[in-house]
């Protein structure tokens, strides 16, 4: 293993049982790249760690495995030389840490004085395997690269952070999304690494009902075009189109999009200008591998595990996990220092891109870490 020198860049009641509370209070998964980016002090750094002769849990290897990193502060460390202050926080599918570099996320957390004070916190946002600046199909070996599930993208955050940031433990583990849904299973693969866990729109059961089927429609819509050639495409195949369609759909609050969009001519036109801009640098095969590695996500058989404090949040118009499915209630009371909290609908969501929008949730955040104090 070696490390490749960083380089600096840019539901209104309380449900009393189990924990479950419901309080007042962003691809999908993409809607907070879409935000105007704001770095914040101290500057990020942006770093790589290959990691050698990794071995899937499919099987399949990969001589070098690229990790693209961001970092905002500098870890510190008590008197035993454990870390004391890092912060992980993990994107959605399709997405990279830079999605956090917003006004709606690093703009109302990292600052000075705010909950994760980059001054205090030594913040990581890592490019999750298969996006961004981490290795992925695109880079050259399109289909045959190898199969990488969820746990396979936890095992290598967590190589990142000891093998190759020197981190032995993290003050919080946090992600949006599809880092929601890795934020439940790092608490059960490494329950004593951190002190806190804060899975934001996410569910802690195996994707299956509505959330399946818009995901293996993005699967079949790319695997069963000619023009995929097998992922040996030279252009990007024409399913590509629909599959950022269906990405774009899902993502949004559906009263908001209809504010923006009251006529046929406004829906088409909103839609257009969105497709425009995801799929300037979309890929296919890439987005194949990031919706079929959810195939191994289910933390629900080992949800006894997760030891630390966990306040998991979602909201009430995300239509991805919609609350009138109640797995988070349900699974919630199978964690011992678990709550779960939906916020309702209001002008201050946005559906499942809520995620980043931090001032939404903020307070539970707050909630969470000084619960969460040693």
């Amino acid at each position: 293993m070696r490390t490749d020198g960083p380089a600096r860049a840019g539901k209104q009641s309380i449900l009393a049982r189990a924990g479950f509370v419901a309080l007042a209070v962003a691809t999908l998964i993409l809607s907070a790249s879409a935000q105007t980016p704001q770095t914040p002090a101290p500057p990020v750094t942006e770093g790589n760690f290959t990691v050698r002769n990794h071995t899937f849990r499919s099987g399949e290897s990969l001589a070098d495995v690229r990790l693209h990193y961001r970092t905002l502060g500098a870890p510190k460390k008590d008197a035993s030389g454990v870390v004391t202050n890092a912060v992980l926080v993990m994107h959605g599918t399709g997405g990279t840490g830079a999605q956090f570099i917003t006004r709606s996320f690093s703009g109302e957390l990292f600052g000075p004085g705010q909950p994760l004070d980059a001054t205090k916190f030594f913040i990581v946002l890592p490019d999750g395997i298969g996006h961004g600046g981490s290795s992925k199909p695109s880079d050259g070996l399109h289909a045959k690269f190898p199969h990488y599930g969820y746990l396979d993208m936890v095992d290598l955050q967590h190589t990142l952070l000891v093998d190759g940031l020197g981190v032995n433990h993290a003050r919080l583990v946090m992600g949006t999304s599809m880092g929601g849904m890795q934020t439940w299973l790092w608490g059960e693969q490494f329950p004593t690494f951190m002190d806190a866990l804060m899975p934001l729109a996410s569910v802690p059961g195996q994707i299956s009902g509505r959330n399946r089927v818009w995901r293996r429609l993005i699967i079949d819509a790319i695997r069963n075009d000619p023009t995929w050639m097998g992922g040996e495409y030279k252009t990007q195949p024409a399913s590509l189109r629909t599959v950022e369609q269906m990405i774009w759909l899902v993502g949004g609050n559906p009263a908001k999009r209809y504010q923006a969009a009251p006529t046929l001519a406004d829906a088409d036109r909103v839609m257009e200008a969105a497709l425009v801009s995801s799929m300037r640098n979309a890929d296919a095969n890439d987005i194949l591998y990031q919706y079929e590695s959810s195939r191994d996500y289910d933390p629900a058989p080992g949800l006894e595990k997760i030891v630390a404090p966990l306040i998991a949040v979602n909201t009430a118009d995300d239509i991805v996990n919609p609350p009138d499915i109640p797995v988070l209630e349900k699974e919630i009371t199978r964690v011992k220092r678990g709550r779960a909290i939906v916020i309702p609908e209001s002008d201050k969501t946005n559906g499942h891109g809520t995620h980043t929008l931090a001032a939404v949730w903020r307070e539970h955040l707050l909630q969470l870490l000084k619960d969460s104090q040693r």
